[in-house]
């Protein structure tokens, strides 16, 4: 039997101490931090923009070998700066703990309470089938602070003028054949059901192929959150054959980091807003593809959704049918970053949905050619990623 999630909590981020993370979170993309704690080693930040939360842990040199990790998490002693935790809310840890326990799921910290004059939370770690990521699993009760126990109020609290409303999805990267067994996990132990992406998306482990770019293309698959839960999608990415010596984004990801968690995607509702926020803040955006304005009835798809093809191709924001052809059409907007880290591993996308609920084939298929850009641009330039 599944133990059900519910709402996300947070994403768990882990870098080295004196990298500027949790510093460009807060400069480039708005983040408020809210809460802190310092011990054992450890540096842990949490940051909000709206419902998003982003928990930066960093580790001092040698903080790995002590006896105290970081609260509400574990040490991934990864080789590289990784998001390596996505945790969610439950009804019941303990009896969640045992479910996943009767279904093999490996538990990396048993059921602990956590309390402060606000209240008591209890929590457990147990481990996913991809790679280094983990799932808190939180109880939070009537506890009301502005993070969790253990952690001292920073910053600012008033949410006001946030850049983003809540996380939209979460994406893993998965090396080629592993997708089917990781959708089966997410469905018999956390209770996620299965969303299909299109009328060809009608295999159950699958997905969606995308062919796309020099490197292949991409296999999609999508989960959404169980009956009653707000949590995000979980999106999982593999990528296709293609020509040889080519490489795409999915696998330049696995090379360097290995399978695990490759971006997290923040809704907002005013995407060019946002956008322009991010980039006069020093934030790096993906340029689109040359070609993608110029598609066959791409401007007229932007104009029937009240949009200007220059203000979209200024900032390198795609749009993309999603549904029915009536009147008012279904459309998302969206935009990934670079990098946020040195290495080609995790970053950010942007996503806002006019009644659109899956993301777009259009889209994907420009997404995925405008990283593909980026990075034989990158390798052209001799940068190290």
């Amino acid at each position: 039997m599944a133990a059900p999630v519910g709402r996300l909590c947070h994403v768990s981020l882990h870098v080295p101490r004196g990298q500027p993370l949790a510093r460009d979170l807060q400069r480039c993309f708005g983040f408020r931090p809210v809460a802190l704690r310092e011990a054992g080693g450890w540096r842990q930040l949490a940051l909000r923009s709206g419902n998003a939360v982003f928990l930066v842990n960093e580790g001092a040199p040698g903080s790995g070998g002590g006896r105290e990790g970081p609260l509400y998490d574990v040490d991934p002693a990864h080789a590289v700066p990784t998001a390596s935790n996505v945790c969610f809310e439950v009804a019941d840890v303990r009896s969640a703990v045992r479910a996943l326990r009767e279904l093999g799921c490996p538990v990396a910290v048993q059921p602990q309470a956590v309390a402060d004059s606000q209240g008591t939370v209890t929590y457990a770690v147990v481990r996913s089938p991809v790679g280094n990521l983990s799932h808190t699993l939180l109880e939070r009760g009537s506890y009301r602070g502005p993070f969790l126990p253990g952690f001292q109020e920073c910053g600012l609290p008033d949410g006001q003028g946030d850049w983003f409303d809540h996380v939209d999805h979460v994406a893993l990267a998965c090396p080629r054949g592993s997708s089917g067994a990781w959708l089966r996990w997410y469905q018999d132990f956390l209770g996620f059901r299965r969303f299909a992406l299109g009328p060809a998306d009608d295999h159950p482990e699958q997905g969606l192929e995308i062919r796309a770019g020099r490197a292949g293309g991409l296999r999609l698959a999508a989960l959404q959150a169980p009956p009653g839960s707000e949590a995000p999608m979980l999106v999982l990415g593999e990528s296709l054959p293609g020509l040889p010596g080519a490489r795409d984004q999915v696998e330049t990801f696995l090379a360097q980091h290995g399978p695990g968690l490759q971006h997290v995607a923040l809704y907002t509702g005013d995407i060019l807003a946002t956008a322009r926020r991010v980039f006069e803040a020093g934030g790096s955006l993906v340029a689109s593809p040359t070609t993608y304005y110029q598609q066959a009835g791409k401007v007229a798809q932007i104009l029937a959704a009240g949009q200007e093809v220059e203000r979209l191709a200024e900032l390198g924001i795609l749009l993309d049918r999603d549904g029915g052809q009536g009147e008012a059409p279904d459309y998302l907007l969206q935009v990934f970053t670079k990098p946020l880290v040195p290495e080609e591993t995790f970053f950010l996308e942007f996503i806002q949905r006019q009644g659109a609920r899956g993301f777009g084939q259009g889209n994907i298929q420009a997404l995925w050619e405008a990283l593909e850009e980026h990075l034989a641009a990158d390798q052209d330039r001799g940068e190290p990623r």
